[in-house]
């Protein structure tokens, strides 16, 4: 089981604390991560985009001109495609882009992305992120402490809001509690910061 260094929210070392081998220790697949956050960005699409066909276009009831004798190309409507005006061809419609993938792929992906986190050394556990008030001044002195990089996960447990609420005013930290933990956000953050209490929960829903 991979062992990584757990740390108190004054940036002092405290023990260390293993990992789950199925959930942190996996060998990481990245054509699986890849075709998740692919599946994440399309579920994001609104798609609402939309353009009118001849058909909807007010006008171009009337023939412009008759069918043969003028040497001009044939016509039936001011609202063609080709015409100023006129409708488009295969334009956007709204749609649905989102899709799924296997439950089994879908897991796989995100302890592949777990797991990268601990092979680089990215990952940091706390044992908890206790705050008596919001206060984002706090958080920025804990992160500092624990020496992170300026593009950070902050994931907690159910515990203190206080943390999410310190943490979500600071450029580049996103705070996210276990139950929302997802590829995208793990690849986008350069360090996953994490409390034991969140590790657990990850662990036991995923192990």
């Amino acid at each position: 089981m991979p062992k990584v260094a757990l740390y108190d929210m004054s940036g002092a070392q405290i023990g260390e604390i293993e990992l789950n081998d199925n959930v942190f220790g996996i060998k990481p697949n990245e054509a699986v991560v890849h075709a998740f956050v692919k599946m994440q960005m399309a579920n994001k699409r609104v798609g609402t985009s939309s353009t009118k066909t001849r058909a909807e276009i007010r006008g171009g009831g009337k023939k412009p001109w008759r069918q043969k004798g003028t040497g001009r190309a044939r016509v039936g409507s001011s609202r063609n495609p080709v015409w100023r005006k006129g409708g488009v061809a295969f334009g956007p419609k709204p749609r649905d882009y989102s899709y799924t993938l296997p439950r089994k792929v879908r897991r796989l992906a995100l302890k592949s992305a777990l797991s990268s986190k601990v092979l680089e050394n990215n990952i940091i556990v706390v044992d908890n992120l206790n705050f008596d008030e919001p206060k984002t001044k706090a958080m920025i002195q804990v992160l500092a402490a624990l020496k992170v990089a300026k593009k950070t996960l902050v994931v907690t447990g159910d515990g203190n809001p206080n943390a999410s609420k310190s943490a979500r005013n600071i450029p580049g930290v996103k705070p996210l509690r276990a139950d929302f933990i997802n590829v995208y956000d793990l690849l986008k953050h350069d360090t996953l910061l994490i409390t034991r209490d969140a590790v657990s929960k990850v662990e036991e829903v995923f192990a």
